[in-house]
């Protein structure tokens, strides 16, 4: 790829691989600094000896990659909010004992069935001035809800985020540590004091503006359903649309146009545009379109409420915009990574969020595959033209984003294609239509017409969405996909378009090199899922489940045979398995060479069975004390199904005897293997 020939592609992927190696290989901020300010002399020298004779080139781009691997580490060191020692991460009494914290409110998220959730700023504890974002949660009720920018004040302890409680589950604990939250407080409007000055800042003002936007739609009268659905298409809101219309647009493949993206930017783009067209192309007028451009897109950003995702489409196509003026748009590629770069540079975790992932995968492959997907079959006709240039986009996005969407989601939707082609001519009248309600809804009410009309297209998109996800046969579910698979499909992919645009002997051995990886991909992982022998005793609360795998086949063994263990299926997509036979419960397990013994509620043992390990579940009344002077077992586990005055009993019982105690509830599932 000619791409690669430019000098800052090279420059960014030593930055990213720098970025990767910090968050996996977790340096010292102190052996990276002093390694860098090491490296600089030779930077510098590398540079002189360039200028003077070229031979030298080749050092000076090592010393070149070297320096820009470094910038990635310490990037990513310097925005880990938890090596600062002004983080609250750093006051362990916090998270011990109720103090008195000060925040301020950041950002509203999605509501849960308690609780209104906030993203906020950690200002003081006890008078001592920390730093960090933490997670509020607010009980629900009738009193004056909090709002952005306000400082609250609560007599509270931190609670640390929990971790993975049952294997394979969505990772929270790490999804809110790649966004530098380490905590949360829970509390309800009682318990809160809010400052009567608020923090006026930006994103004080954004959520002023946004407010004033939901309450203008409101006083017009604009559904609530319908309204919930275009804050998020068009200033990417989503925290009150229903999970009923989320789920509808996951099956249709069309999740993408709720969270705001390139897509949605590139319409704006294009409207913008469209109404600067008389403006000629002359020097100053394209630098009028230009400076057009970007003020409308950081008023965008401003009004969608500053989120991330929002904050990157809106960077990456005001770059395109910059590449654009400058008449740069021979190479798109190099715009994509002067963002790319630019974004990370501030904000390194970024590289981390599926969304960021997603976005330029999808605009990466569009990009560079659709122009090969389009020369498949030309059109004879300007209405098939069109169709056929949205079936390639959508198929080069999909195609680009597919492998990193089973990684994460286990799923495809089957239809997206058909989806896309019905969604997208409605999505670009529902955009500008939009765009012109909340410019309107900015100052006051808009126009009952155009409100009436904006709604109906929103009521016909969903219902549209709401068809085509009635087709559930065609969503894939539970698809096993893992890190191998990841790779050596990007690989596969990659390699086969190379060969497909230029055609010749290296590029066909490079394909054929990603076919064998390929196969050694799925070769390794059956090889390793067959000898895999673990048994698991899960943190399920009503219900307990214990789980014996032998390579693909698990059998449980549980006290509810009819009930549907939903908990168990996120293990079995994870670790390519298949469920084998549902047995009840037995007393007496032998795992490995292990003697296992369960107690239950009904606490019966034998005593002259000497376990290894004892399971003991829904809260046996039983003297544990007694129990281990008996059996004299290795460790004691103890799942959900128990209550926690028990387990407190217990856990001092084992204290006494120095036997080791796991209470899945707050340790988590235990595995042995």
């Amino acid at each position: 790829m000619k791409v690669l020939d430019f000098p800052l592609a090279k420059i960014t992927i030593w930055f990213l691989i720098g970025v990767l190696f910090c968050y996996y290989g977790q340096p010292t901020i102190n052996v990276a600094l002093s390694i860098f300010i090491v490296g600089l002399p030779v930077f510098a020298l590398s540079y002189f000896l360039n200028k003077v004779n070229k031979k030298f080139n080749s050092f000076f781009g090592i010393s070149t990659y070297f320096v820009s691997f470094f910038i990635g580490v310490l990037t990513l060191l310097f925005h880990t909010d938890s090596l600062q020692k002004s983080n609250y991460i750093h006051c362990t009494k916090a998270f011990e004992t109720p103090q008195t914290i000060t925040f301020t409110l950041r950002e509203k998220l999605k509501s849960n069935t308690y609780n209104d959730r906030f993203t906020a700023l950690i200002n003081n504890i006890d008078g001592k001035e920390y730093s960090g974002k933490i997670i509020f949660n607010i009980q629900k009720d009738s009193a004056r809800n909090p709002v952005i920018g306000d400082i609250i004040k609560v007599k509270t302890t931190l609670q640390r985020n929990s971790i993975n409680k049952n294997p394979n589950q969505f990772n929270y604990s790490k999804y809110l540590a790649d966004k530098q939250i380490f905590a949360q407080i829970y509390s309800n409007k009682a318990e809160i004091s809010i400052n009567k000055k608020a923090k006026k800042d930006i994103w004080y003002y954004s959520g002023r503006l946004h407010s004033r936007i939901v309450h203008n739609l409101e006083k017009s009268n604009f559904n609530k359903e319908e309204m919930n659905v275009a804050l998020a298409l068009i200033l990417g809101q989503q925290q009150d649309i229903s999970t009923e219309i989320i789920q509808d647009y996951q099956y249709s493949g069309a999740t993408h146009i709720l969270s705001v993206s390139g897509l949605h930017v590139g319409f704006i783009m294009i409207f913008i545009n469209f109404i600067l067209k008389p403006i000629p192309n002359t020097r100053k007028g394209s630098f009028i379109k230009l400076l057009s451009i970007l003020i409308s897109l950081t008023f965008f950003a401003v009004i969608s409420g500053l989120s991330p995702s929002v904050l990157r489409s809106v960077v990456m196509f005001s770059f395109l915009a910059i590449g654009n003026h400058l008449r740069r748009s021979g190479s798109i590629y190099h715009t994509l990574l002067v963002s790319i770069l630019l974004i990370l540079l501030f904000e390194p975790y970024f590289l981390f969020d599926v969304g960021f992932q997603l976005s330029y995968l999808a605009l990466f492959f569009i990009v560079w595959l659709q122009p090969l997907l389009k020369t498949i079959w030309v059109p004879k006709y300007k209405i098939l033209t069109t169709i056929w240039n949205a079936l390639t986009v959508s198929f080069a996005a999909q195609i680009g984003t597919l492998p990193l969407c089973l990684y994460y989601f286990h799923q495809f939707p089957g239809l997206f294609f058909v989806t896309n082609i019905v969604i997208i001519p409605l999505l670009s009248f529902i955009m500008i239509a939009g765009i012109i309600v909340m410019i309107f809804a900015v100052f006051s009410s808009p126009p009952i017409l155009i409100i009436q009309i904006f709604e109906k297209s929103i009521y016909l998109l969903n219902k549209t969405i709401h068809i085509v996800a009635s087709f559930e046969w065609f969503v894939i579910r539970d698809i096993s996909f893992n890190s191998y698979y990841l790779l050596t499909f990007y690989l596969f992919i990659i390699s086969a378009i190379i060969w497909n645009k230029k055609r010749d002997y290296n590029k066909l051995l490079f394909f054929l090199i990603s076919v064998i990886l390929l196969q050694i991909s799925f070769i390794y992982t059956k090889k390793e899922v067959e000898n895999k022998h673990e048994l698991i005793v899960y943190n399920t609360k009503r219900n307990t489940l214990i789980s014996e795998r032998k390579g693909k086949e698990i059998t449980i063994f549980t006290s509810d045979t009819i009930s549907k263990n939903t908990i168990l299926n996120s293990y079995l997509v994870g670790n390519f398995s298949k469920l084998k036979s549902t047995q009840k419960i037995k007393n007496v397990l032998f795992f490995n060479g292990k003697k296992i013994a369960v107690i239950d509620s009904t606490g019966i043992y034998a005593n002259k069975f000497q376990p290894d390990i004892l399971i003991l579940t829904q809260s046996p009344k039983v003297n544990l004390d007694r129990i281990l002077k008996d059996l004299h077992p290795q460790i004691i586990i103890a799942d959900a199904s128990n209550s926690y005055a028990v387990l407190k009993i217990w856990k001092i019982s084992c204290l006494k005897k120095n036997i080791p105690f796991h209470a899945t509830s707050e340790k988590g599932y235990y595995k042995l293997n």
